[in-house]
């Protein structure tokens, strides 16, 4: 054997290796796969997207973020599985998960393991109320801020109509629906129907039928987009013009490749479009040039990373304890716009805002 070949490829090994060392990997959780994928791939396009701006400019003290993608599939058992398999890889951060559903039992794990963890989505108050540890964050709003919100334009544009309430059964779903339901009642509206839906079913006739014969004005559904979809089109075959309503997890192009026309007049709960924030300007542009529409949470993903880099740069260190200190209090510069953490790990971002599908993409009211 070649004992200057042998030498020449260790050398360049340990020059691997230490390379590698350098690195500071970022966990990416989400529903990779399964019905709630197109929300996975908006968190890994802002993943993706900030690691490279990150990395180009010289990376978080000097190392390169390295980024793992773990898949929960929206599955709250999974999402344990997938947590206690990223604890293992002992990460510099988590960003996810995307469902409520997942966050809250994961973030169990990553507070006993002593892990930052920034969710672009989950929206649940239970997440924070409930925090698990100091370590648990998210950058995007509550369902007792986006239920205000509907219940509150429900009760104004609604007064007279007959309105419906249905929900998943999911700690998202049946979490936003409550919110809703709480928030119009107490502006005096009174729902004439409120039940529950499983998800996944590919025929919703009898509930359909059902919300029919009660002569349903607007449908408030607490779910997800594809469920949501597949109802708004079974309502149009039986020649209903009920309005449906939804929350955050509408927010997706996908939504629409299901429903076509169908789709036309549907409202929906967001946060202010990050796409139309000037502190995304050059970020969208990026984008775009790129042939990508960062919808929904990508934008979330993008600003989640950053204010973990700011903390870590302000603790000058990259331990979790360190970075906690650092993200208590402290303003964050992001591509959302500046916010600050109270002390559940909330940010104080602007309110949500209503929004109407028409002509196969969503528009702010």
């Amino acid at each position: 054997m070649n004992i200057k070949f042998l030498s020449a490829s260790v050398l360049a090994l340990s020059f691997t290796c230490q390379a590698a060392a350098q690195d500071l990997t970022v966990a990416i959780n989400a529903p990779m796969t399964g019905s709630y994928a197109t929300f996975g791939n908006q968190f890994k396009i802002g993943a993706e997207a900030v690691a490279k701006d990150i990395n180009e400019a010289g990376g978080v003290l000097g190392k390169k973020i390295k980024l793992e993608l773990g898949d929960d599939a929206c599955d709250p058992k999974q999402a344990v599985a997938v947590a206690n398999k990223t604890a293992g890889m002992k990460p510099a951060a988590v960003i996810g998960h995307f469902c409520s559903g997942s966050s809250i039992p994961a973030s169990q794990v990553y507070a006993e393991a002593g892990i930052v963890q920034i969710s672009p989505a989950s929206t649940n108050p239970k997440f924070t109320d409930e925090r698990a540890g100091p370590n648990v964050f998210r950058v995007c709003g509550r369902d007792d801020q986006q239920g205000a919100v509907a219940g509150a334009y429900i009760a104004k544009n609604f007064k007279d109509k007959v309105v419906a309430i249905l929900h998943d059964k999911s700690a998202y779903g049946k979490g936003l629906a409550d919110e809703t339901k709480k928030s119009m009642n107490a502006a005096g509206k009174e729902e004439a129907l409120y039940e529950a839906y499983t998800a996944g079913e590919r025929d919703y006739t009898a509930i359909v039928s059902k919300l029919k014969q009660a002569n349903v004005d607007l449908l408030y559904l607490g779910g997800y987009h594809t469920e949501a979809g597949l109802i708004v089109r079974q309502m149009r075959s039986q020649g209903m013009k009920t309005v449906l309503m939804g929350g955050d997890a509408l927010v997706t192009l996908e939504y629409w490749q299901i429903t076509g026309e169908d789709g036309a007049s549907t409202l929906m709960t967001f946060s202010p479009d990050p796409r139309k924030n000037p502190a995304a300007t050059e970020v969208v542009k990026k984008f775009k040039a790129a042939g990508i529409d960062p919808e929904g949470y990508a934008l979330y993903t993008y600003a989640a990373i950053q204010a973990w880099k700011q903390a870590v740069e302000k603790a000058k260190s990259t331990d979790s304890d360190k970075v906690i200190k650092a993200m208590e209090g402290m303003e964050f510069s992001t591509v959302i716009g500046k916010f600050k953490f109270d002390k559940k790990g909330d940010p104080n971002l602007p309110p949500y805002a209503i929004y109407i599908w028409k002509n196969g993409t969503y528009e702010q009211l």
